[in-house]
């Protein structure tokens, strides 16, 4: 007997909590119904925000899209955790690329207030933050305000961003999968931030636990243009073990 559609979504949702991932081909073999089938299932879940589509079937969505306003809420103290090392990877003197978004302002807040360095961001609430850090030297790259993520990005941003240089830059996404790689919910927002990541000697990537294991639409960067990953998962985490077999640097924030 076959499943009713309702039966399908609630035995898809299920594989997708269980697993991480849907194979479309993989499923339908299971039920003895069509790809097809099961591809229509999934453009529905994708509609309501229940996953993310990807070839051949698809991944947990990332709770990361939601607007600036509400990711303030979601996961602070994984955030701290894993600023608390990004802050660590800031040296005296040295000069800093620091992305958008609520983990790259929890760094802020990480850092020494004393600490003498060079602070270049897009994203006007870090600027701000930094005024409280009074041997940073702020510098503010413009352009369109993507009002999402509270990022300045587009054709201006990205120009501006080729005219630096720096030792490191933190990069923030909302998707961070073995397979789908690093992902973000904008187009315009994934060229900004590689861009910046073009004009460091080093990109690590902030990912706090919600974030490990989803996929957002746009790719940002694939893992070898990255130097690591810091994240408040623990090393035996089975997203963090695939990562780690990819040779991915992973720094845990516990």
């Amino acid at each position: 007997m076959r499943m009713l559609a309702a039966e399908r979504r609630d035995h898809l949702l299920d594989l997708l909590a269980r697993q991480g991932k849907i194979v479309a081909k993989d499923v339908a073999a299971e039920l003895r119904i069509s790809e097809d089938s099961v591809r229509r299932d999934l453009r529905d879940l994708a509609s309501e925000g229940l996953c993310q589509r990807v070839y051949g079937g698809a991944l947990p969505v990332s709770p990361a899209v939601a607007d600036y306003g509400a990711r303030q809420s979601v996961a602070p103290d994984g955030k701290r955790k894993v600023a608390s090392v990004a802050a660590g990877l800031v040296r005296p003197g040295g000069v800093l690329i620091l992305d958008g978004g609520t983990t790259a302002l929890a760094v802020v807040h990480a850092l020494p207030r004393d600490l003498a360095c060079t602070v270049i961001t897009h994203s006007p609430p870090v600027a701000a933050a930094l005024l409280d850090h009074p041997k940073a030297e702020i510098f503010m790259l413009g352009g369109r305000v993507f009002k999402h993520s509270a990022v300045a990005c587009g054709a201006a941003a990205v120009e501006a961003a080729q005219n630096v240089s720096a030792d490191l830059f933190l990069l923030g996404v909302t998707g961070v999968h073995p397979e789908a790689g690093l992902t973000t919910g904008d187009a315009e927002d994934a060229a900004m931030k590689r861009a910046l990541a073009a004009r460091a000697a080093d990109t690590y990537v902030l990912a706090s636990s919600e974030k490990i294991g989803t996929a957002s639409r746009f790719r940002v960067l694939p893992w070898g243009e990255t130097s690591g990953l810091i994240t408040d998962r623990p090393p035996h985490d089975p997203v963090v073990e695939q990562l780690t077999a990819r040779g991915v640097e992973v720094l845990t924030a516990g």
